[in-house]
């Protein structure tokens, strides 16, 4: 009986994310795959030393095909392994989508919630990624990669499955961290694209990230937010209850607060800017009021525009 939901839930968000796919400009989609094909491309392809150095072996999944299967290494072992090279893990691309409490609120009815909205994006990149020939890795949400990577239809599939199981579950534990530790869940060369609110403490996500930014992982953070998350348009009395177990606060004027808020919202953001330009990582904004497709050309740029 169960089994009906989930797949309206996943077939509802396959067809929010191919909606947003669809709307983007096709010049631009044209011109990555134009670029990619005649200069160093999004994710460093051509870079001197990259195309047939050896990077590691693994084991072989469903998803290999057998031309990958290096038979000498599996001859020594109970296991088939695959010889992977730094130019497949150049074409990687490794999606978080935080779907945590405090990613489940949302101030109006009409609006989705921040996790909602954060997963149809990721969607919508992996299927603009994947017609470009790259290969993904769905993250979970303690930062560890659910399967190998994949590409082509299979990899959306499983992509889906991933986000419909997240958002369907129920919330995180009480004693679940912040942010996840991502330390050792991609291969280097590859590309990290990380949503959530990142409300977090700075140092808090700093440390989280450290792993993929000193390996060289070149990565992009998109901060979703609701509206009213950015402007406090609240008046009077007001008790607001922490989602996170951070307990509650009344605020007699809400008004009188608003310019404070927005100030340690903005100190907090330039903050993240920060710690992202210090690696060469982009940062974006997206707000659940707004049209998703912006987000993404944004997004979708920044990606095309990577040079190593």
């Amino acid at each position: 009986m169960a089994a009906a939901p989930k797949h309206e839930d996943q077939h509802r968000l396959l067809l929010e994310a191919n909606a947003v796919a669809a709307g983007m400009p096709p010049l631009l989609v044209a011109a990555r795959r134009i670029a990619a094909s005649v200069t160093l491309g999004s994710h460093g392809r051509r870079r001197a030393g990259v195309g047939d150095s050896f990077w590691q072996f693994r084991s072989y999944s469903k998803d290999d095909t057998p031309q990958a299967i290096d038979w000498r290494q599996s001859a020594k072992f109970d296991q088939v392994y695959v010889r992977e090279r730094e130019w497949v893990a150049a074409q990687t691309a490794g999606l978080w989508c935080d779907t945590s409490a405090s990613m489940r609120y949302r101030s109006s009815p009409k609006l989705p919630t921040k996790a909602e909205r954060a997963a149809v994006m990721m969607l919508a990149l992996a299927e603009l990624l994947v017609d470009g020939g790259e290969r993904i890795i769905v993250l979970s949400n303690e930062g560890r990669p659910q399967r190998s990577a994949t590409a082509g239809g299979l990899a959306i599939a499983h992509l889906a499955d991933a986000m419909t199981a997240d958002l369907s579950g129920k919330k995180t534990a009480n004693n679940a961290p912040e942010m996840p530790s991502f330390a050792g869940s991609l291969p280097r060369h590859s590309t990290a694209v990380l949503f959530s609110d990142f409300l977090a403490p700075i140092d808090v996500i700093a440390e989280s990230l450290r792993t993929l930014m000193r390996t060289g992982i070149k990565g992009h953070m998109i901060q979703v937010l609701d509206p009213a998350e950015e402007t406090l348009p609240f008046s009077g009395r007001v008790r607001f209850v922490g989602l996170e177990q951070e307990g509650a606060t009344v605020i007699d004027r809400a008004e009188d607060a608003r310019a404070q808020y927005m100030q340690k919202l903005g100190a907090h953001r330039s903050a993240l800017k920060d710690l992202a330009a210090s690696s060469g990582w982009s940062f974006g904004l997206h707000h659940t009021d707004q049209s998703p497709q912006l987000a993404m050309a944004a997004l979708h740029s920044a990606i095309t525009g990577f040079r190593r």
